[in-house]
Parts: structure tokens; sequence; C-alpha cells
């Protein structure tokens, strides 16, 4: 930066002995750059009509004084910047962040280890679990079991007093969300709008916090667990044509996010609503030319049953002209689609409109 101040000082410099001499009653152009003398300098001095220049010690003394002056400025600059640079760190050597501060009731924590001696079998099952991982926290009121429990040190003192002591069994479904979203409320910020909150069905009515085989610290496996509430949509895949579930090709947790999502039934949410069945069926992902409108405004449910169904291909309807004509109702009778009462009489839509679901080469989906 200061080579290229003192090479544009020194180009001004340049210019100020490009001042032509004229004489009285003579025009000239003048040049798109101004010498800095028609500013600065004292009016030339005529001599026999001619406009003489001025001294050259003088334009030197002055260039010399704008060039200290462009010195100072630069250095104190440089000095200032400096001198904040180290009153920054001095304040924050005084004033640390608050998250470093030691928490004020550390007195009232008594660690994992002991709480070890009289839950030995508890706590040998409890860090094979990813929650052990919370003895590496160094805040005591998210460490160990202290961190879902609370401060055991009364409860220590009082020889084991349960009501000295946070037991999930004995609180309401809303205490026992509220502890665990203290360190989950990022991974499920729409629990508490969820059905399964309302419906007061806790973290602990699916998770098991000391052991689990399963994934997820779940009680039982997918679908067994959801079942156990979901009975009604359990038969859906037994069904003849059905998503393979029971199978355990699929999960429900696959299409469904059972901490909240701000659609109906828990269905995950994405950008494109079709995106949660496109991603296994890609063959009807698209983007097509020629996009069919349904698809796209009802989506694949206006068409579709996705747990179970007694039609081929998930179908709502056992025969696919009804389907069709429940929105192309305007079919004519004594046309291509049809004869006396429409087109349910003749053969199958898709006989011919191959492409239902979207096509690159036709409007009408032709094959």
């Amino acid at each position: 930066m200061h080579a290229r101040w003192f090479s544009r000082i020194a180009g001004l410099v340049d210019e100020r002995g490009l001042v032509d001499e004229m004489k009285p009653g003579e025009f000239r152009p003048m040049s798109h750059k101004i010498p800095w003398s028609h500013i600065h300098d004292k009016p030339r001095v005529s001599k026999g009509g001619v406009l003489m220049r001025m001294p050259a010690n003088s334009r030197s003394a002055r260039v010399l004084l704008l060039l200290v002056l462009c010195l100072f400025v630069v250095v104190g600059f440089a000095t200032g910047q400096a001198r904040q640079q180290v009153a920054d760190k001095s304040a924050q050597s005084a004033n640390p962040p608050a998250a470093s501060a030691p928490s004020s009731d550390v007195s009232k924590y008594v660690g994992a280890e002991t709480c070890k001696t009289c839950h030995e079998d508890v706590y040998n099952a409890w860090e094979k679990t990813p929650h052990w991982k919370t003895t590496l926290n160094k805040e005591p009121s998210h460490q160990g079991c202290e961190g879902c429990h609370g401060p055991g040190a009364e409860h220590v003192e009082g020889g084991g007093d349960t009501s000295k002591i946070f037991n999930p069994a004995k609180h309401s479904a809303k205490e026992v969300d509220a502890k665990c979203l203290t360190c989950h409320a990022g991974a499920h910020p729409n629990f508490d709008r969820s059905p399964h909150a309302k419906a007061n069905v806790s973290c602990t009515s699916c998770h098991s916090v000391h052991q689990s085989k399963e994934e997820k610290l779940l009680k039982a496996a997918q679908p067994t667990l959801c079942f156990q509430c979901h009975s009604d949509t359990k038969p859906a895949f037994n069904m003849p044509f059905h998503h393979k579930v029971n199978e355990g090709l699929i999960k429900c947790s696959d299409c469904h996010d059972v901490h909240g999502t701000f659609l109906a039934n828990n269905v995950k949410s994405t950008a494109d609503q079709n995106a949660i069945c496109t991603k296994c069926h890609t063959e009807n992902r698209g983007p097509f030319v020629y996009e069919h409108v349904p698809v796209k405004a009802e989506g694949c449910l206006g068409c579709h049953t996705p747990h179970g169904s007694q039609n081929a291909r998930l179908l709502n309807m056992p025969a696919i002209n009804p389907l069709c004509n429940q929105c192309h109702s305007g079919v004519a009778a004594n046309t291509v689609h049809g004869m006396s009462a429409g087109s349910s009489e003749t053969i199958t839509c898709t006989n011919c409109h191959t492409y239902i679901h979207g096509s690159n080469m036709n409007a009408a989906f032709l094959r």
C-alpha cells in the first residue's frame, strides 16, 4: 500500500513540470490532467508576456513536505491498529466467556462413579450406550447419570432417598420430554408439536435409556414397536399388495419422522412432496418435459395407498379406468376413448397412455 502511495506522489511531481508556456492571446486546449501548480502554487510571474515557472526549490520543498505528512499518517495508522489489538486481547483476558465459568452448583453433583457403587448393574449396561459419552462433558449438569437424573448429592446423603432424585417413571410425559430435549432439542426441534407429544407418548415410551440392543436405543425393533400403538395400520401390511415392512425391506422411519414434522401423519418433510416415494421409485422422479398435473398437485397419494392395498400397484381403486375417470370424466361416447357409457367399457387407459407419471416425448403420455 505504501509503495502505491509513493508512486502516485511521484507521478504528481512529474506532472508539475508539464505546463506549456503560453503567449498572451494564444489559446490551446487544456490537458485532461490539471497540474498541481495551477491549484497550489502562487500565480506565475509574467515576464515579457510569457508565463514563467516558479523556482524549483519552492516546488521541491512542497513535495518534500507532502511526503513527510504521508509518512506520519501511515505510521500513526499502523500504531493505532496495534494498540487496538492489544486492547482487545486485554479485554478478552479480563472477561473470559461465561461458558468456561464453573457451575455454581458443583457441590450438588457426585459423579457417575458414585452412582455405580449402588447401581452397578445399571451402570455397566449404560456405559455401553451412546449416552456414556456424556461423562466427557465438563459441565456437571450434563455429565453422566446426573445429566438426566439431576444432582445426586442429596440423594446420596439421604441414603438413596428417591424423592431427592429425578426418576422419569414418577414424572409426567412432558417433564420427561423436557429433560431429554435439553440435549436433543437440536435434533428434534418439532417434537413438542408432534402427535406423539400431544398424546403424552414420551421419549421413554419408545427408547430405553440405560440399555438396548436395537438401534437408537429403541425398546423393540420396528415395526413391532410401532404396532404396539398403531394396531389399525398393521393389517394393511398383510394385504396382497403392500410395502415390504414386515419383511424388513423398509422401516416405518423411512417415510415417517416420529419426532414431528409439518406434514400430516408425521410424514417426512421434503422440498418435493413426492420425494418420500421417488427416493425409491426413481423411475417416476422426473422432472419431465410433460408433467402429469395430478402427480404434482395431489401427489402420489392421489392414486396410491402407501401401506397396503388389495389392488395391484397399491391403487386406490380396483380398476384403472374408474380411477382415471375420477378426473377425466368428460370422455364422450362414440369416440376413440370408448363407446356407450364411455371409456370404462374398453381397454385400460394405460394401454395407450403408458407414461402416466410424466413423459419427455408426448403431451398425452402415449407410448
